[in-house]
């Protein structure tokens, strides 16, 4: 087995890798990284990873960080197995990078922000800021109006078929669906059917099930 994932357990980057590791049926090795341990900020974890943080991917001599990165190359190099995660088509590739894109810079900020104070927090004993969640969830909602004008026309956001931009999405879905947010998602009905087609992907509720998540 050459591909190791270093990561946790309900890290969202990490859950990131390990869906499409799972969407392109690749066998890997999960590494549990502790962080409260401070070993990912040693060696010889900071090898793999020079911030410190995670996840680490390891694909034989192939060392990479920074878990869109990563699912980039999977989808690329692993591009006859499993799910196409990437079109051949590079007109329709250009789109679905654009909602990539989209994901990680306008939906994310608040997406990560609100999974941080009503997904991690609790399971760490740790209390909510509501001033937080409550300015984060005015800034999501602008993001999930320009989703649902999209979706109202594509049934994925890169297109007619599932990608990474879809993809992307999924770990933060995972907490926010069990949360007071989950009325933001609901109140778009293309926005809700979306959330709930990729949440009941076989690969994303494998992934779970071997986290312990589900």
């Amino acid at each position: 087995m050459t591909i190791k994932v270093h990561g946790g357990i309900f890290s969202t980057a990490t859950l990131r890798v390990r869906v499409c590791l799972t969407e392109k049926s690749l066998d890997y090795e999960f590494i549990p990284v502790d962080l409260r341990s401070g070993d990912h900020k040693k060696e010889p974890f900071i090898s793999l990873n020079p911030f410190g943080q995670i996840p680490a991917f390891e694909d034989g001599d192939l060392n990479l960080f920074e878990s869109r990165a990563i699912t980039r190359y999977i989808a690329r190099a692993y591009a006859g197995e499993g799910t196409p995660l990437v079109s051949s088509d590079v007109k329709k590739a250009a789109v679905a990078e654009v909602w990539a894109e989209v994901e990680a810079q306008r939906y994310e900020p608040p997406a990560a922000k609100l999974t941080w104070e009503l997904g991690i927090k609790p399971i760490l004993g740790m209390p909510t800021d509501d001033d937080v969640v409550k300015a984060q969830e005015a800034e999501l909602a602008k993001v999930l109006d320009v989703y649902e004008a999209r979706l109202a026309h594509s049934k994925y956001l890169g297109g007619d078929a599932f990608t990474l931009a879809d993809l992307h999405h999924l770990p933060t879905l995972k907490y926010l669906m069990a949360t007071p947010v989950k009325a933001i998602f609901d109140a778009r009905p293309h926005v809700a059917a979306w959330a709930a087609d990729i949440t009941a992907r076989p690969s994303w509720q494998k992934v779970l099930a071997d986290c312990g998540l589900n």
